[in-house]
C-alpha cells in the first residue's frame, strides 16, 4: 500500500467520500474504548483483514475473527485517532491514521493504521488493515551528544 503523504488529492473520490472515511477511521476508536463488538461492521468488512504481526499479535481474517481478537485484547484505556487522510495506491483509496494509546499504567503508545478500503452497499469499510507501532529509534553515541550537547 502507497505510503505518499503529499499525494492526498490524488483519488479520485468526493468530499462526501473522503468524510466518510474519516468517519470510519475515529470510529474505530471509539468502538474499540467502547468495547462494542457487534459495532465493527460499521468500520471492517465481512471479509477484512487485520495484521497485527508487526506487534507479535497473529493475523486475523474476517470481522468474525476481528471480533473474537478483541474481545480477549489487552486494550489501551482511549484509542485517539489522528493524523487521518486518503492516498491511493494503483487508482484505490488508502486510508491512513495514526493512533495515540493510553495505556493503564497512563503511558502512552502510538502507532498507524493503513487501510484499503472498499464501498460496499453500506458504505466504506476497510478491507485490510495494517497495525505498525511507532517505536524509538535506536540513538547513536553521536546523535545523543548532539541532543544533549556537552557542558564544559
Amino acid at each position: 500500500m502507497g505510503s505518499d503523504v503529499t499525494g492526498s488529492d490524488a483519488v479520485g473520490i468526493g468530499t462526501a467520500d473522503r468524510l466518510a472515511l474519516h468517519e470510519i477511521a475515529a470510529r474505530y476508536g471509539d468502538l474499540i474504548d467502547a468495547r462494542d463488538w457487534p459495532g465493527l461492521a460499521y468500520v471492517f468488512a465481512a471479509d477484512a483483514v487485520f495484521d497485527l504481526t508487526d506487534v507479535d499479535a497473529p493475523r486475523l481474517d474476517g470481522l468474525d475473527a476481528i471480533r473474537h481478537h478483541m474481545d480477549g485484547a489487552d486494550h489501551p484505556l482511549a484509542h485517539h485517532i489522528t493524523n487521518i487522510y486518503v492516498t491511493e495506491d494503483g487508482g484505490e483509496p488508502v486510508l491512513h491514521s495514526r493512533v495515540l494509546g493510553v495505556l493503564p499504567d497512563r503511558r502512552a503508545s502510538s502507532g498507524q493504521y493503513t487501510d484499503a478500503v472498499v464501498r460496499t452497499p453500506d458504505g466504506w469499510r476497510i478491507r485490510h488493515r495494517l497495525f505498525q507501532l511507532n517505536r524509538r529509534p535506536a540513538r547513536s553515541p553521536s546523535s545523543a551528544t548532539a541532543i544533549g550537547g556537552s557542558r564544559g
